[in-house]
């Protein structure tokens, strides 16, 4: 038995971080996915694992890092994204807010780490790691900058695939199609900031950012990262079935057009012909939070009148999706156990009244 001789600060972080420890690990690598289905589970901000009927393991955008943890000085770093795009000079307070759901050096049989672009909540250093360490087959997939980045990182270049709109990759029976990404904030936050600040910035969005539609045998999964709302998803919707789409919600602070608000998050869905839309990203930043149920709310006060063919999902972080089986469904809820209540005697004194 432990003392509090034993423990100490790095203890403590040992034995409690990631929060959920292997559980959400254990779960994916145990999921059987039935024919004609696709499953997938949020992992916090627009991280996904989406698993096929054929067992492919495709990693989405997972982030394994940190916003504010001090106060410091109390003024923006030179060269931030958030100075750069709106020129704040307060610290803004982009706290986590969402726990680690997902041991990253945990993960087993990913055949693809698939990255949308270049900001490091969504290209991180801990997953392209893991996945390199854990999962020697793996493939890392992404836009140019991305690609730099990992191989700067040291991933090993053949392990990599450069992809630009129109590109595909064909993982087990999961076909990743690459398709133009709408992120304008990404155009003016390059992720070296030194660089940046001398001008040196990509000027083409196909070189630092991409959306992607996994296709698989039990349908079709849009990702639009961190794209804002473009009058070309109507182009994506008109090009490629979608049967779910995900985008990058959440309330804009004062200055700032970063994440797609309620209305727009409907208007997306509508233009790529969707059957279900789920809202991700708003949960991760502080700064950032948007209840998603304004989304359910404003699509039940429009979907008489507008004839909408699509449905809201509001998912919880580390929860699983399946489609077909969940899109008629508006919210995710985690299993309440219990189910086997009352199979064995149990040994609580009721009284007979009870």
């Amino acid at each position: 038995m432990s003392t509090i001789n034993d423990v100490s600060r790095e203890s403590w972080i040992l034995n409690t971080f990631p929060e959920w420890g292997t559980y959400l690990n254990e779960e994916i690598e145990a999921e059987d996915v039935k024919p004609g289905t696709v499953s997938m589970w949020w992992l916090g901000c627009t991280g996904i694992w989406l698993k096929s009927e054929g067992g492919a393991n495709i990693l989405c955008d997972l982030w394994c890092g940190t916003g504010k943890r001090t106060h410091g000085s109390g003024k923006m770093v030179k060269g931030h994204q958030m100075m750069r795009m709106s020129g704040v000079q307060k610290q803004q307070p982009n706290l986590r807010t969402q726990p680690f759901v997902i041991d990253p050096f945990a993960v087993k049989n990913v055949d693809a780490l698939v990255v949308t672009h270049i900001h490091s909540d969504h290209l991180d250093i801990n997953t392209a790691a893991a996945v390199n360490q854990n999962c020697p087959d793996a493939k890392f997939i992404g836009p140019q900058e991305v690609v730099n980045t990992w191989i700067k990182w040291g991933v090993p270049e053949e392990k990599t695939i450069v992809v630009h709109p129109g590109d595909e990759v064909k993982i087990k029976d999961v076909n990743i199609v690459a398709l133009e990404a709408f992120d304008r904030t990404a155009l003016v936050t390059w992720s070296n900031p030194e660089e940046s600040l001398k001008g040196k910035m990509p000027q083409d969005m196909n070189e630092i950012a991409v959306n992607y539609l996994f296709e698989t045998p039990g349908g079709n999964i849009y990702h639009a990262g961190d794209s804002h709302y473009s009058n070309m998803f109507a182009k994506h919707g008109n090009e490629h079935k979608i049967d779910v789409c995900l985008g990058a919600y959440g309330e804009n602070p004062r200055g700032i057009t970063d994440k797609v608000t309620s209305v727009d998050m409907l208007r997306m869905a509508e233009a790529l012909n969707a059957e279900v839309v789920i809202p991700v990203h708003h949960d991760i930043w502080a700064n950032f939070m948007a209840d998603p149920k304004e989304i359910t709310a404003i699509w039940n006060f429009k979907k008489d009148r507008l004839k909408y063919k699509f449905k809201p999902y509001i998912w919880q972080v580390g929860g699983k999706f399946t489609f077909p089986d969940n899109k008629d469904d508006l919210e995710f809820n985690f299993d309440r156990g219990f189910d086997d209540a009352f199979v064995i005697d149990n040994d609580t004194p009721f009284p007979s009244f009870l």
